[in-house]
């Protein structure tokens, strides 16, 4: 008895002088895979977004938005990105136009993490939705960039604000600013949308102008471009 509560204060001394005693530790989380663009237009289809001054080859890490679509059994996997801190989304429409739409997005908060939530457009404005259709959830912020991925069904019960992704939508594309992991205002007036409905099942690779390069090359930019330019060479009187 006397030996044995000499081994219990002998090893009560050690743990207690031990520095940096280890203690069990929860185990690592797996590390973001990141999104491989050789297989757009292959096995999963793209959207490729690039400004101005772009170049075609643009990736997942360069494009100032990126988005792949493919289907996995009875669910679509999705993956995002976007040069922004904030959040990065893709919309389901009827038409070309913001309201009564379906939105998925990867919102990056004041903890570091990249949540997905689910939208409903009521005009211009995205109304969080409780009901959150996806699942197998991933995401990283890494290089001022949001990066997610994550998995929704193909099919759905009849449901206002999400939409059966076996039939064909217009793409809209959206990213922008955060604060305090709610989604803000994005910069952009008429954020892009795909030039026709897409089909989950069709996998196309698609390179398409940035809004900024949208945005500048609208009729009424260029008719503003053309009179500077007749203006600067006429010369001022």
């Amino acid at each position: 008895f006397l030996i044995g509560n000499a081994v219990l204060d002998f090893l009560t001394i050690i743990y207690s002088h031990w520095p940096g005693y280890p203690f069990p530790t929860a185990p690592p989380v797996d590390p973001f895979a990141k999104i491989k663009v050789d297989d757009c237009g292959k096995t999963k289809g793209c959207f490729r977004l690039v400004d101005l001054y772009g170049k075609p080859g643009c990736n997942a890490e360069t494009c100032d938005y990126f988005l792949s679509y493919r289907m996995i059994g009875a669910d679509v996997e999705f993956e995002l990105s976007a040069d922004t801190d904030g959040w990065v989304a893709v919309g389901f429409s009827s038409d070309k136009k913001m309201g009564g739409d379906d939105v998925m997005a990867c919102v990056h908060d004041d903890n570091g993490r990249v949540r997905i939530q689910h939208f409903y457009n009521v005009g211009q404005w995205a109304k969080e939705i409780q009901r959150n259709p996806a699942r197998d959830e991933e995401g990283v912020f890494e290089n001022n960039r949001v990066t997610c991925r994550f998995k929704r069904p193909v099919n759905v019960p009849r449901d206002e604000t999400i939409v059966d992704l076996h039939l064909s939508w217009y793409y809209l594309f959206a990213w922008g600013p955060a604060i305090q992991g709610s989604i803000t205002r994005h910069d952009i007036d008429s954020p892009p949308t795909s030039e026709r409905v897409v089909s989950i099942y069709k996998y196309e690779d698609i390179f398409m102008p940035s809004a900024a390069y949208q945005t500048f090359s609208s009729p009424f930019c260029l008719l503003l471009i053309v009179a500077l330019t007749f203006y600067l060479l006429m010369g001022t009187p």
